[in-house]
């Protein structure tokens, strides 16, 4: 149970508005340089932008074009901190470029890029880039489209399989170094006395409790929302804070495809001959995940789906990579899409607006002791974290210690004294298959142990929570337990990837529900209620609406669904 009588005496020096990476990543900095952090998220960590991305910890290649080396610089160095600070949730992963006649960017344009990419990430650990000439090319993947290929292009950059993890390590690194961290609490107020913000006003949206945040004299509020934060702005009281619009977010959708013919095993990065713009097939836990699209949004920020255009879309540009691969939207196993917090920009094209993130002080409209984040993106979320921090450091009038985080480990990284690999085989191997172990590593890193541990006085957690795949009840009690998950998303969305791997979830539903009521006490009641916001969830954010026939919107397990 929380505590808010004791978080309302609190007076905190930094309240960050917004969950998210970048939310998270604030809370991490400020907490390990020992301000009294409180970070709040109105769903759950991650659900937001930062759970409908490719998953790519990269360096934008593509910005190059737009002359943004600076970007590209910040975004190359915070990808080598993260695979030395989480290597077990961002490790190295190889891309491969076809190059076609048809494509807006020539075999020596993309060379030129590569060296300049190459140049910029001088201090890197990964190799360096590689030109593919045509009969190079068509030797190693023989199922890519050989029409009008005139050659292609390999690197490597970073892969988060986990993105929902890297963020919820943030958010329990800066839990253990002393912040209070609240999701499925909305912000429904901030208050103003002069041109300070000094408290806010909060709703649990479970328990239906209210209580208020109260803000020491010099303390700074930090509104990492996301595409909400114009909407976090007009919460000021008793006008909102500004006047000017300030994210343009657009939109990108993803389809989830179990291997094909002709699949490669390494991830490809291609121009669309349909409009030129660049996508992603990259492999991803035993499946392909495609995408992304770049379209205008301005619809429903808490209920965003992709289109049946953007999947038809997705799929055709595949299919002509990869002539072989006949994939159809029956082999769609999952869909998704977010926003992303682009500053807004009026009438420029959503591939052209800058992925640099600004700070924006809201001094200049009144508010002294407010910055929010417009921009930024899952590979440089730690030096928006130092940065914002820096800043805070500043209005508070207040020396900076020195930033903690370029070194510090994640939770879940393995050091010396941590159980790894050896000592959970030694204890559990008897118990459990390689795979599943090596399968819970890929997950939880050093916390391993204490998710098999749950075992040890209840046997029933060993038991897997669908035949076909190697997750066991113990994650989702974990999950509960030591996780901060209030809802079966929560366990299957985001701590684990059920949702995508067992029919929608749907198949887990039973194994977990069984599992939480028997150890973490949920009522028969609670369950039932949890299943239906569970298929609430999945047809309005994951199921494609070709998939769902009308006279079928009230079952239980929508059409498509097997």
């Amino acid at each position: 149970m929380r505590n808010y009588p004791e978080i309302q005496s609190t007076e905190y020096d930094l309240l960050v508005i917004g969950g998210g990476i970048n939310g998270a990543g604030v809370a991490r900095d400020a907490a390990l340089r020992g301000l009294r952090t409180i970070l709040i998220e109105k769903n759950d960590f991650a659900s937001g932008t930062t759970s409908w991305s490719t998953r790519l910890v990269h360096g934008g290649l593509r910005y190059l074009e737009s002359f943004e080396f600076n970007l590209v610089r910040e975004s190359l160095q915070e990808r080598e901190i993260l695979l030395k600070t989480a290597p077990h949730l961002v490790q190295p992963i190889q891309l491969t470029i076809p190059i076609y006649e048809y494509g807006s960017r020539s075999y020596w344009e993309i060379k030129a890029g590569m060296i300049l990419y190459d140049i910029l990430s001088y201090d890197k650990t990964l190799p360096s880039h590689r030109m593919l000439p045509k009969p190079k090319l068509k030797q190693l993947f023989r199922a890519v489209n050989p029409e009008q290929l005139t050659g292609g292009a390999q690197y490597y950059d970073g892969q988060a399989e986990h993105a929902e993890r890297l963020c919820l390590e943030n958010v329990t690194s800066a839990q253990s170094a002393g912040a209070t961290v609240l999701n499925y609490v909305k912000v429904t107020q901030l208050h103003r006395e002069g041109d300070r913000i000094n408290r806010l006003s909060c709703r649990d949206e479970i328990t239906g409790e209210t209580f208020e945040v109260n803000a020491a004299k010099a303390a700074v509020v930090i509104n990492t929302s996301g595409p909400w934060v114009d909407k976090v702005c007009g919460l000021g009281q008793p006008n909102a804070i500004g006047t000017t619009r300030k994210i343009g977010g657009t939109k990108g959708s993803h389809i989830i495809i179990d291997s094909f013919p002709g699949a490669p095993d390494t991830a490809f990065y291609v121009e669309a001959k349909a409009d030129n713009r660049p996508f992603f097939i990259v492999p991803w836990l035993g499946l392909y995940l495609v995408g992304t699209t770049d379209l205008r949004y301005t619809g429903d920020l808490n209920q965003i789906k992709a289109s049946d255009d953007e999947v038809d879309y997705l799929i055709a540009e595949t299919n002509r990579i990869f002539p072989s691969a006949r994939i159809t939207r029956d082999d769609v196993k999952f869909t998704y899409s977010g926003v992303r917090p682009l500053p807004y920009e009026e009438g420029k094209k959503p591939g052209s607006i800058t992925r640099s993130h600004i700070l924006f002080d809201h001094a200049k409209e009144g508010v002294n002791n407010m910055i929010s984040l417009i921009g930024g993106k899952l590979t440089t979320f730690r030096q928006v974290g130092e940065e914002m921090v820096d800043a805070a450091y500043k209005k508070m009038g207040r020396k900076a210690p020195a930033c903690k985080t370029r070194k510090a480990l994640f939770p879940g990284a393995i050091t010396a004294t941590d159980p790894g690999t050896k000592e959970v085989v030694d204890k559990y191997g008897d118990r459990f298959p390689i795979r599943l172990i090596a399968h819970l590593f890929s997950i939880y890193g050093a916390k391993t142990m204490n998710v098999l541990s749950l075992t040890d006085e209840n046997p029933d957690l060993a038991e897997r929570i669908v035949s076909y795949r190697p997750d066991i009840k113990a994650q989702a009690v974990y999950a509960v337990q030591s996780e901060l998950a209030f809802t079966l998303v929560d366990i299957c969305r985001r701590r684990t990837t059920l949702c995508m791997h067992a029919n929608y979830g749907y198949d887990a539903l039973p194994g977990i529900t069984e599992a939480l009521s028997r150890h973490c006490g949920w009522s028969e009641e609670e369950c039932d209620r949890q299943i239906a916001q569970y298929h609430t969830y999945v047809k309005n954010n994951c199921q494609p609406d070709y998939a769902i026939a009308p006279e079928r919107e009230d079952a239980s397990v929508p059409t498509g669904v097997t």
